[in-house]
């Protein structure tokens, strides 16, 4: 059985793995934990990217069998973490793509030559967790207890092609749409709940690049 550790950058990611996507996994055949970018106690949020660096690459070298992904949210991510400010230019299908590949390439030469480069999968969550959690907007308000908010749920969701899409600012980013609809909306309680009940087989056929990233973790296990 393989095994991947995640480098994530707060409580919501760490229980979102451990609760709705290692079971999964380790259905596949892999076995997958997360742990939080750097030092114990510490507040949550992205960071500079020079702290996940330091993990990242820690994680690598401890162990030569394990293998290492990310999971962070491009939406409040720094300018020092790769490509990140070429990344808003750019269409939307190749942001993530952009800060991922550079990150890539970034690990893989520090880890020098003899470095596996498939043992580092980095991914960049679009626009951060929360975007998930539109897969459904019926299952989302349901779970939170107002069935009523579906349809404000689903009049945003239409507005985009898919839940990834929303969206890179501060008032409309996901989880400040939830935290305004839902004044009990907790990211690591309820968010981790919404997305136990919505499933990950409806995530990934709504949010094609989580869908992309799910895919390259199963395949370990085959």
């Amino acid at each position: 059985m393989n095994r991947v550790v995640a480098v994530v950058e707060g409580a919501t990611e760490q229980t979102f793995i451990r609760t709705v996507l290692a079971p999964q996994l380790a259905l596949q055949g892999v076995m997958m934990t997360a742990r939080l970018v750097g030092k114990p106690g510490r507040k949550g949020g992205v960071g500079a990217y020079g702290r996940a660096r330091r993990d990242i690459l820690a994680v690598l070298r401890q162990d030569t069998a394990v293998f290492c992904t990310t999971m962070f949210d491009y939406y409040g991510m720094p300018p020092s973490w790769p490509q990140r400010d070429l990344a808003t230019a750019a269409p939307f299908e190749k942001r993530a793509l952009l800060v991922e590949e550079a990150i890539w390439q970034d690990i893989g030469q520090e880890m020098g030559s003899d470095f596996q480069l498939g043992r580092f999968i980095p991914y960049i969550q679009m626009h951060e967790f929360e975007a998930l959690l539109f897969s459904d907007p019926d299952v989302l308000a349901q779970t939170m207890q107002q069935p009523e908010m579906a349809v404000v749920l689903r009049k945003i969701e239409v507005q985009f092609e898919f839940p990834e899409m929303i969206n890179d600012h501060f008032e409309t980013a996901p989880s400040k749409r939830l935290e305004k609809l839902f004044p009990t909306y907790n990211k690591v309680v309820s968010g981790t709940l919404v997305a136990q009940r919505i499933s990950l087989s409806v995530m990934r056929q709504k949010c094609p690049h989580f869908a992309t990233w799910l895919t390259k973790l199963e395949s370990l296990g085959i």
